[in-house]
């Protein structure tokens, strides 16, 4: 099957369970396409733990799904060696951090010490535990959901963590469309039942081969170092992005380029995907009087389409 029908198929059964966000499941694709972890944040009920069971299991992937509370331990995420006296040894009892797909519902309800045992395991595909470096699962994907900052019993999650998320998307409320679907419909839950795996981990090497075989002409990377030196001139954000923020705003604008169905990146697929990109890495300036997403949606209009 060509790439873009199987993207088209992916696409479509997800929007059979999540209705009336065609733009948000888009996103989520691209950002499993690109290889990267992403992070969905809204007010509790709006289909974000339901949108992550769905994306795995129509890319057919093994996973495991940790609620995360105050309470929760590093080493309830990574494993732990239990002495067993059958083998008088200590035997490692691998986590749920050894799936192909973690989904973390409500990630900012740890603590700052649990959150951060996830920072090697999304960066380096791996986890350090008794001493021992352990690789996981290939492909290993990181789905978080988060509740917003002023809710109670959250944790802000830290600067180096929402790096390590490629992209940020929010649902929001549905339209009265799509929210009346909903309302005489059956339970979106029920619906996880029905899903099937519509890739295989070949196809899915296939599809992140063909994303990072996306061709990207010289005026389009000027245009993209421009926008990334716009976010450090001072004028829009405190700090600017870092490089690997710009590899990752790469990555996510190929993967958006190859779901359009084209073999190159164009200024439209930079700018569809960079306030998913980037928003969450960056702080605005004091006196914007706007939030992230906003600011960077200004900040692309000052910055001149190569």
């Amino acid at each position: 099957m060509h790439a873009q029908q199987k993207i088209k198929s992916l696409v479509d059964q997800l929007n059979t369970v999540i209705v009336g966000k065609t733009a948000q499941v888009q996103d989520c694709v691209a950002c499993l396409l690109a290889g990267g972890h992403l992070l969905i944040e809204d007010v509790p009920g709006v289909g974000k733990t339901t949108l992550a069971h769905a994306l795995a299991r129509t890319f057919g992937l093994q996973f495991a799904r940790v609620q995360f509370t105050a309470d929760l331990m590093p080493s309830d995420l990574t494993g732990v060696s239990v002495y067993e006296r059958g083998k008088e040894a200590f035997v490692f009892h691998p986590g749920p951090v050894f799936a192909q797909v973690l989904l973390a519902d409500e990630i900012n309800r740890a603590s700052p010490k649990t959150q951060s045992a996830l920072l090697e395991a999304m960066e380096e595909k791996q986890v350090s535990v008794e001493g021992e470096t352990r690789a996981l699962p290939h492909p290993f994907f990181v789905i978080a959901t988060q509740n917003p900052h002023d809710q109670l019993g959250t944790f802000a999650l830290p600067e180096s963590q929402l790096d390590r998320f490629l992209m940020r998307i929010s649902l929001g409320y549905p339209d009265r469309g799509a929210e009346r679907l909903l309302l005489a419909g059956s339970d979106r839950r029920d619906m996880l039942d029905g899903l099937l795996p519509l890739l295989s981990l070949d196809d899915l090497a296939a599809l992140q081969h063909q994303v990072l075989a996306v061709h990207t002409a010289e005026p389009l990377l000027n245009y993209v170092q421009d926008l990334i030196a716009a976010t450090r001139s001072g004028r829009w954000f405190l700090q600017g992005l870092s490089p690997r923020a710009g590899i990752a705003l790469m990555r996510a604008a190929k993967a958006q380029a190859l779901i359009e169905g084209r073999d190159y990146v164009a200024p439209d697929d930079v700018q569809a995907i960079l306030p998913q990109t980037i928003a969450h890495r960056l702080v605005p300036v004091g006196d914007a009087g706007r939030g992230a997403v906003e600011q960077v949606r200004a900040m692309v209009e000052s910055v001149p389409l190569p």
